[in-house]
């Protein structure tokens, strides 16, 4: 790097304010003086190099922080993180500031070479990193402890100094998002380039599997609905239907790799090279060494954390598990008391009550759900994972274990044990709707109307007073700083994994349920960008290549979907009528056919490449040039 640290002036007339830093109330100023000339300080004296202006307020009480940076430091932090950028060539590679010249786009007056959300990535990657050298603890804190190499921002958070950071929006921009995402009713693609421009990959990822699925399921919504009208009782009629929903299942994820690698690639991600993990902000433990880095820093027995996993983790979500199927079956008691009833009465309302259980059910579940997630996240942080990457896996395990017992037990329930195909139609459609509706409710309307209502009130707080700062910009920051905080897509990926259950579990009993799976896709569509950009805080943006474990979830659940499918085929009275003397014949072609599609679903897995070829020709060509630059180095005269 051409460029050094030292050049980087700290001091710009033209402050761009991109992330806000909330200090709690009552800080002291000995600590406020030290963090921000932390903030400020050069690389060199361990600083982060960046600007840092205080928010005027009208009672000046609150401790509020503008930081932003300059160009050129920018521009040393995208190289520092190691973002990906297209060349005058058309090839994507790693940002560097000596070869600058060559990225389409770029030019020294150029301040939109990077995007809002890349230069709020660099400044939280950059607070992030601040470390302690020397010092022992928190200035005016003596309980808030730290070590060489510790995190600085993350200890101020853990003891509550720090309330948040949290990056601003572009009003102007968001307001342009706004009207090409959602503002208008359409029928078309969603705009994921500006969407990953705005929030980032992560996000854009999010959206961009959202709109394939929802495409992905209209052939199974097509092909239903006659399947549904003509052939209701005809189960030999729906072996095709389930066949092709299957095979639909496997192909649909395998074509999503391809496109996800073409849209990561374009983006730069697919070619960032995976940053050392640092210990999470909740990792506790005795002062060490660690190995790799040499650093001290917390050190927690491995031994210790198994034993809290499978001494009390485990059977906490195994006695979870066994109340959900106790509430289950409760509820085929109220099934059973809505029956009677209607067989008693046979009237209009006893037909309507008929539906009650299963609403109610529905209802319980969700409740159950988000009251288990609450549970799995503070076990999984009580059990002390280092990396967040391993505390995201855990949590992720426990979260999908316990949603996929509680919302399809019944229906596996009623199908294998009561073999009773028309309550699982019943129970299936019902749990489908009435879920899809209260997400929809809780996740987006609701939220948004809470949010409406409070922007209202400050807004006429605000324009009550005088002052003589900027009034945009404050009303902005405490607006925003009152907004709820996006916790990241683990609950919209989750909604999709259990819509995908009820899609491919049970298709050859209900194919209605591709057609409510589409409808309520495209109203997610609408309502998670109005959250997004309505009812939440801006998030940081987060690189990413892929939709991570996710993709293995969706792919386990179409092999489970194979298995019950075949079963209930071959549970269907037409097959067996095709062996009437022997069930051992019939288990044996269930058996057989089931293993048949199983090793067509592995092959069609293996054969459809993750990337396209010309993507896979590209990564070859900068790996091939990456072995000769490092040859050519070594070669070097020292």
């Amino acid at each position: 790097m051409k460029e050094s640290w030292s050049s980087v002036d700290t001091l710009e007339t033209n402050f761009r304010p991109l992330v806000v830093i909330e200090l709690a109330k009552g800080t002291k100023e000995e600590t406020i003086e030290w963090f921000t000339k932390r903030i400020v300080d050069k690389k060199t004296n361990g600083g982060a190099q960046l600007l840092i202006k205080p928010l005027v307020t009208e009672n000046g009480g609150e401790n509020i922080y503008l930081v932003g940076a300059s160009h050129l430091r920018l521009l040393l932090g995208a190289e520092n993180v190691g973002l990906v950028k297209e060349c005058n060539d058309n090839s994507m590679r790693a940002f560097t500031y000596s070869s600058r010249k060559t990225f389409k786009d770029f030019a020294d007056d150029n301040q939109n070479f990077l995007t809002m959300s890349e230069c709020q990535y660099i400044i939280k990657h950059e607070l992030e990193n601040l470390r302690a050298k020397d010092e022992k603890m928190i200035p005016g804190y003596p309980q808030a402890k730290l070590y060489p190499g510790k995190s600085i921002v993350r200890r101020l958070l853990t003891n509550g100094i720090l309330v948040q950071i949290f990056p601003l929006h572009d009003r102007e921009e968001l307001k342009k998002l706004r009207h090409t995402w959602y503002g208008q009713v359409k029928i078309g693609y969603q705009p994921l380039d500006e969407i990953r421009c705005y929030f980032g990959e992560t996000i854009a990822l999010y959206f961009g599997f959202l709109e394939y699925f929802t495409f992905a399921l209209i052939p199974m919504a097509v092909i239903g609905i006659p399947y549904y009208v003509f052939a209701w009782e005809d189960y030999d009629k729906y072996v095709m239907f389930a066949t092709f929903n299957l095979l639909w299942s496997t192909v649909i994820l395998e074509v999503w790799k391809r496109i996800c690698a073409v849209m990561t690639y374009r983006w730069g991600t697919l070619l960032m090279k995976r940053q050392f993990e640092e210990p999470r902000p909740g990792f506790h433990g005795v002062l060490g060494i660690n190995p790799v880095t040499g650093r001290e820093e917390p050190v927690y027995s491995s031994i210790k954390r198994q034993l809290r996993i499978y001494l009390v983790s485990v059977p906490f979500v195994c006695l979870c598990l066994y109340f959900s199927l106790y509430v289950m079956m409760i509820y085929f008691d109220l099934e059973q008391w809505a029956l009677d009833y209607h067989e008693e009465n046979k009237s209009n309302f006893s037909s309507l009550m008929l539906y009650v259980p299963s609403i109610i059910y529905a209802v319980v579940i969700e409740i159950m759900n988000r009251i288990y997630r609450y549970a799995a996240e503070f076990l999984t942080s009580w059990e002390n994972h280092r990396l967040e990457s391993s505390y995201q896996n855990h949590l992720i395990l426990k979260v999908l274990v316990f949603n996929f017992l509680n919302c399809f037990a019944s229906l596996f329930y009623i199908a294998f044990v009561l073999f009773d195909m028309k309550l699982l139609r019943q129970s299936l459609a019902t749990l489908l709707i009435t879920s899809q509706i209260l997400n929809q409710f809780a996740e987006s309307l609701l939220p948004y109307w809470l949010q409406k209502r409070y922007m209202k009130k400050m807004k006429e707080r605000m324009h009550s007073l005088k002052m003589d700062t900027d009034l945009s910009l404050v009303e902005q920051v405490n607006s925003e700083k009152e907004m709820g905080t996006y916790f990241g897509t683990f609950d919209d990926y989750l909604e999709l994994f259990l819509q995908f259950g009820y899609v491919s579990l049970f298709s050859c009993v209900y194919p209605l349920a591709a057609v409510f799976a589409v409808l309520n896709n495209i109203t997610e569509i609408y309502s998670d960008a109005l959250k997004m950009c309505r009812v939440y805080k801006r998030p940081f943006a987060e690189p990413t290549a892929n939709i991570g474990v996710w993709q293995l979830a969706f792919e386990t659940m179409s092999v489970i979907s194979v298995v019950t499918n075949c079963i209930l085929i071959g549970m269907s009275p037409q097959v067996n009528a095709l062996f009437p003397d022997s069930k051992m014949d019939l288990i044996l072609t269930v058996a057989l056919v089931e293993h048949l599609l199983l090793a067509i679903k592995f092959v069609m897995a293996f054969v459809i490449p993750d990337k396209p070829r010309d993507i896979q020709i590209k990564l070859a060509k900068l790996e091939f040039e990456s072995l000769e630059a490092l040859k050519q180095q070594s070669c070097l005269p020292e």
